[in-house]
């Protein structure tokens, strides 16, 4: 599969009810234990979330990495002389120094496999550091199955067959549980349904958008004809499943939480 090209404009339009998600993770992880503590941002992406580390942490050293050109350089306007941004694959990155914390918001699931590289994170904290992740738990949902279907319906399938992550793209929280607990460490494991209410024309469309539609657009964008065609009919199975109400479209948008304490 191709990598996704990003549009880090069409990303934070939603931003408000993208970090909510990375709040509630932070709130979560304990105290660290350097002084100052050393931090990795797995996925930083537009680099607005690895900016709260450095209000929560300010005396930490914290290096965001991401893939993609676009979003690291949207991410270094963030930078100061404790904050800075590097390109990293998360499939392969091992630390090459101690960490005090890990922390990775709605990447993993771009990752495949990506529970086999928790004992290269794990082995890399201080004693009484911390591995922190979120990622979204709603590919079952019709956002993402409608997207598979219709890719993989006869007129897209020679072009767009292959393109898209399944349902199995993330564990469920028993399967994070069980991959990150073990001798010398605890894990927390949760999941948070959001309800976010979105407003503007066929809002859940220009949500995923910035996401997981991504690999769509990346595969389709030397054809204009071809992509805007794809998006009209999407566009209208979207609408049939979440239908706008008097307040804004309901967005239902599962999550799944994981933060793993090494002990001291």
């Amino acid at each position: 599969m191709t990598a996704p090209l990003w549009d880090p404009q069409q990303y934070l339009r939603h931003a408000d009810h993208r970090t909510r998600p990375f709040h509630d993770l932070l709130a979560r992880i304990p105290p660290l234990p350097g002084n100052p503590p050393r931090i990795a941002d797995l996925g930083c992406g537009a680099g607005n979330v690895t900016a709260l580390l450095a209000d929560r942490w300010p005396t930490a050293g914290i290096t965001g990495y991401d893939t993609s050109p676009q979003m690291l350089e949207r991410a270094r306007a963030h930078a100061t002389d404790r904050l800075d941004f590097a390109e990293a694959d998360a499939a392969t990155w091992t630390p090459d120094e101690p960490h005090d914390l890990i922390v990775s918001n709605a990447l993993l699931q771009w990752v495949p496999g990506h529970a086999a590289r928790f004992p290269d994170w794990l082995a890399a904290l201080t004693p009484g550091g911390t591995l922190a992740l979120q990622v979204p738990g709603n590919f079952d949902q019709p956002s993402h199955a409608l997207m598979r279907d219709l890719a993989g319906s006869p007129r897209w399938r020679s072009r767009l067959g292959g393109v898209l992550r399944h349902a199995d793209a993330v564990l469920e929280p028993a399967g994070y549980l069980d991959r990150l607990t073990g001798p010398g460490r605890t894990a927390d494991v949760w999941e948070t349904t959001y309800l976010h209410l979105l407003t503007g024309p066929d809002p859940v469309l220009d949500w995923v958008r910035g996401t997981g539609l991504r690999p769509v657009l990346t595969a389709l964008a030397d054809d204009e004809d071809a992509r805007d065609a794809f998006l009209a009919d999407y566009r209208d199975l979207l609408r049939t499943a979440y239908p706008a109400g008097p307040h804004g479209t309901v967005f239902p948008f599962r999550r799944i939480f994981a933060v793993c304490h090494r002990e001291k």
